[in-house]
């Protein structure tokens, strides 16, 4: 069974029945004890970094959240849930996040070129930076996934999984052991979304 964490923000539904086309039974909570013992774990996200931290770190589900990836279940953070899994982010100031990646949460307009749309939305490639995770082994080189952020993770080298290019290398994906996030939506992202999410279910 897959948890997917319910904090007040995120695509919930959309995610949920992404899970359901892929035959998962996912099922949507803030209870720590049932999200302790899923199989796996997602932590989805919209908005500002600081309200869904502070939503977290409220309601406890930082610790769980944590506890989760200390266990060794696989997690998976999707957009901005990807972006709360590192240590700190720099929108509307200093915000402190999950710090299960090393690195922070930038503007993006700080490092692409004038003329390109702040946000970054809608469909990229993806490019793979090393040997590629579980996580994406159905998903070819190349495969276009859809993205809607503003600000990008600026992360280790081992972290980095996948880049897409917007007038610069952005990171899109990152792995660590057991924790994985990605800046794009799976569950928007078509075919390709729903084959990501098939092979975090296989895990």
């Amino acid at each position: 069974m897959t948890a997917i964490i319910d904090y007040g923000v995120g695509n919930l539904f959309s995610l949920k029945s992404s899970f359901a086309a892929v035959g998962e039974d996912a099922v949507v909570t803030s209870d720590p004890d049932v999200i302790l013992s899923a199989d796996r774990v997602v932590l989805p996200g919209v908005g500002a970094f600081s309200d869904a931290a502070k939503k977290l770190f409220e309601t406890g589900l930082s610790e769980t959240v944590r506890s989760v990836a200390a266990k060794g279940t696989p997690l998976l953070g999707i957009c901005l849930g990807m972006q709360l899994l590192f240590e700190k982010s720099r929108e509307f100031g200093e915000c402190e996040g999950l710090g299960l990646f090393k690195g922070e949460i930038r503007p993006l307009s700080e490092i692409v070129p004038p003329d390109y749309k702040i946000p970054e939305m809608g469909w990229n490639a993806l490019h793979f930076t090393k040997e590629k995770p579980a996580l994406f082994k159905y998903t070819p080189e190349g495969a276009y996934v859809y993205f809607v952020h503003s600000y990008y993770a600026a992360c280790e080298e081992d972290a980095l999984a996948a880049v897409t290019d917007y007038g610069v290398s952005v990171t899109a994906a990152v792995a660590k052991d057991n924790v994985f996030g990605c800046q794009f939506h799976p569950e928007k992202s078509g075919s390709v979304g729903l084959s990501i999410l098939k092979a975090f279910t296989e895990m």
